[in-house]
């Protein structure tokens, strides 16, 4: 994709960043830190999913390194992941934005619109394969979030697509990924609190199979999906050491529903400051009513 397409979205990006107009980007859809759009251009469709901004050139260069690892570990390990560029404009100011750009697909290839469709076969065509993907992959230094959401089908074979948050840790168990990038969402009186005494705890769930299959069965409550679930511990169940449980996969899910719609909560207090008390860009599009 060439850089003007992008920056034609970044300029788009800004517009409705200053007026609260989102009529010129076509919005795919929001995760909890980063907004996706759909560009098109002469080389096809693409989704594009915008970073935090960096403020200087070398914290996007370690950045744009550990992304680079991540996929080499992640295809090392066996997973098909979809094809995924890193892409990058400067700005004013000496800071840059990123995106991360994939082929765009079809809703209907989606993991969640996948298992919508199948019944009993959701078992043998949804969660026998993605769990041993995630049981095969996931380590004490390679993490994944599994969540269905992050899969795709494509040409018959599974495809994992989250791969902006490169969840890597040394060997004394340390995050890798530079995470003052990431916690630049937070309130800045929060991001302090959050990097001590939270945030190692919050991505631990990734680097245990256990737990990330456990996300994964209460995302499908939010998915709408509750009446495969039983289904999913049963096929998780008899590849664990540890059973899970329906209540065990509830009581997580929501715990981790309040987490989120907490820090959703922050952040558009945090915007309502930024534009009405200190006259000042939000720097981030915020999604709107979340079903939890």
């Amino acid at each position: 994709m060439s850089d003007l397409g992008l920056r034609a979205a970044e300029e788009e990006f800004q517009r409705a960043l200053r007026t609260g107009d989102l009529g010129g980007l076509e919005i795919l859809g929001y995760g909890e830190i980063s907004t996706v759009v759909a560009i098109s251009n002469d080389h096809g469709r693409f989704a594009c999913k915008r970073l935090p901004p960096f403020d200087r050139r070398e914290r996007l260069e370690a950045y744009e390194a550990l992304f680079s690892e991540y996929l080499e570990r992640l295809r090392d390990a066996g997973l098909n992941v979809l094809p995924s560029r890193l892409q990058t404009l400067e700005q004013d100011g000496g800071r840059w934005s990123a995106y991360c750009t994939q082929p765009a697909l079809e809703p209907s290839c989606l993991g969640p619109a996948i298992l919508a469709r199948c019944g009993r076969d959701g078992i043998e065509q949804v969660f026998e394969p993605l769990f041993d993907r995630i049981l095969g992959t996931v380590t004490s230094r390679v993490g994944l979030d599994g969540q269905l959401s992050n899969w795709a089908r494509v040409h018959g074979e599974w495809s994992y697509l989250d791969v902006t948050t490169p969840l890597l840790r040394d060997e004394a168990g340390r995050d890798r990924l530079d995470a003052d990038v990431f916690l630049a969402m937070l309130p800045r009186i929060l991001r302090g609190v959050v990097k001590r005494f939270l945030l190692h705890s919050i991505t631990a769930t990734y680097f245990d199979p256990r737990a990330v299959i456990l996300d994964f069965l209460g995302n499908l409550l939010k998915e709408r999906l509750t009446e495969h679930v039983a289904a999913g511990i049963e096929s998780a169940n008899r590849r664990l050491e540890h059973p899970l449980s329906l209540r065990e996969v509830r009581s997580y899910y929501a715990r981790d529903a309040r987490l989120w719609a907490s820090l959703l909560w922050l952040r558009r207090t945090d915007r309502w400051w930024h534009l009405r008390v200190r006259r000042r860009l939000y720097p981030f599009l915020l999604p709107g009513k979340i079903e939890r």
